[in-house]
């Protein structure tokens, strides 16, 4: 029995969107859970990389390939406070991530606009956990830039 809930992956998601947004980034953060254990985490690094591919899920995912030692994470889950952009959702396809689950949809970049079979057809895709607190977190960063 486990009593972690996806509320709890996703308040580690969450604690890393924060430390984004601590660093002038977009506050998304991200955790990779395998055998209900948090093997990688991440938050968006764009700025601070100079790059534009240095999105949570795309480093997540590669720390959790490294830490596995495996290309494919198909024993895995994504926590994501943002729903993926089309580049990510690709890189979590190409990896058989197990299970996507996001926070806020992004209406205006996310995956299900743009590339919504990209996922890995055994991807399980749950959204809207802790919605509220997720798109929180991003209007407060938006609004301080403005």
């Amino acid at each position: 029995m486990s009593f972690f809930t996806d509320e709890y992956f996703m308040r580690q998601a969450l604690s890393e969107a924060r430390l984004a947004a601590a660093e002038g980034e977009v506050p998304v953060g991200a955790v990779v859970v395998c055998r209900n254990r948090i093997i990688a985490r991440a938050h968006n690094r764009t700025e601070r990389l100079n790059d534009p591919t240095a999105h949570a899920e795309m480093l997540s995912i590669t720390a959790a390939a490294d830490m596995l030692g495996a290309k494919y994470l198909s024993d895995c889950a994504l926590y994501v406070t943002l729903e993926p952009c089309a580049m990510c959702a690709g890189a979590i396809g190409w990896s058989r991530i197990g299970c996507l689950t996001y926070g806020a949809p992004d209406v205006k970049k996310g995956f299900q606009r743009y590339a919504p079979d990209v996922l890995h057809p055994k991807t399980a895709v749950r959204h809207g956990v802790m919605q509220e607190e997720c798109i929180a977190l991003m209007q407060a960063f938006f609004r301080e830039k403005r």
